[in-house]
């Protein structure tokens, strides 16, 4: 399953790269909205995950914005495994309520951390309350690919671990994770639309994965 990771400024443009889209991300830190707005994206046909990164607004605005999508009807939350814990608490409430499922991510922008740590991790996502444990690093190698790929082959995670190898080293995982037991893979909606670094479009992405089932 491939999400489309979507980061537009306004809901007007959003709302428009969601038409024939069945699963995306919604990046909210870099948009300015109303409730209105918030209801108007997530009342659409697709299923969606809530994201809203921290450092770009307040963490009430995006407790609020987070919390408004839920109940609108996000089907997933994208919550930062370093946000506080009675911030994580409260949108992981609102989610129960709603039966919203919660995704919990660690995020490594420098490299891919040891084993003991990912897996440490890993633990620690599913003790605060995830559904969906999420771990992204940069890759450097293609240790770190294996490093990462091998996270899945524990039965106990199956599709309920997603793990993302971040720069252009790791792109490999981003098209094989999702045959390891991966849920899906995250993908930009064209050339220039990337959220993160390695991001492969929906289309080259959706073409790859298609010659894997195939070969």
């Amino acid at each position: 399953m491939i999400c489309v990771s979507i980061a537009e400024q306004f809901a007007g443009s959003c709302l428009k790269a969601l038409e024939g889209l069945d699963f995306a991300e919604i990046r909210m830190e870099g948009m300015k909205l109303t409730k209105n707005d918030i209801q108007r994206i997530f009342s659409q046909p697709v299923k969606l995950i809530a994201t809203c990164r921290p450092g770009h607004i307040s963490d009430g605005i995006r407790m609020q914005y987070l919390r408004d999508a839920i109940q609108t009807g996000a089907s997933y939350v994208d919550l930062e495994i370093e946000s506080e814990n009675a911030w994580k608490r409260e949108v992981i409430k609102t989610a129960r309520r709603q039966g919203c499922q919660v995704i919990i991510s660690f995020h490594d922008y420098e490299k891919t951390p040891g084993l003991d740590r990912l897996k440490a991790t890993i633990s620690q996502c599913f003790a605060e309350g995830a559904d969906i444990a999420k771990i992204a690093c940069m890759v450097r190698s293609e240790q770190d690919n294996a490093k990462l790929l091998g996270l899945l082959s524990g039965k106990q995670h199956n599709n309920k671990l997603l793990v993302i190898g971040m720069g252009e080293k790791g792109k490999v995982t981003r098209i094989v994770a999702p045959f390891f037991g991966s849920p899906f893979s995250y993908a930009s909606l064209s050339h220039g639309k990337e959220t993160a670094e390695g991001q492969i479009t929906k289309e080259n992405l959706k073409a790859m994965m298609r010659g894997i089932s195939d070969a």
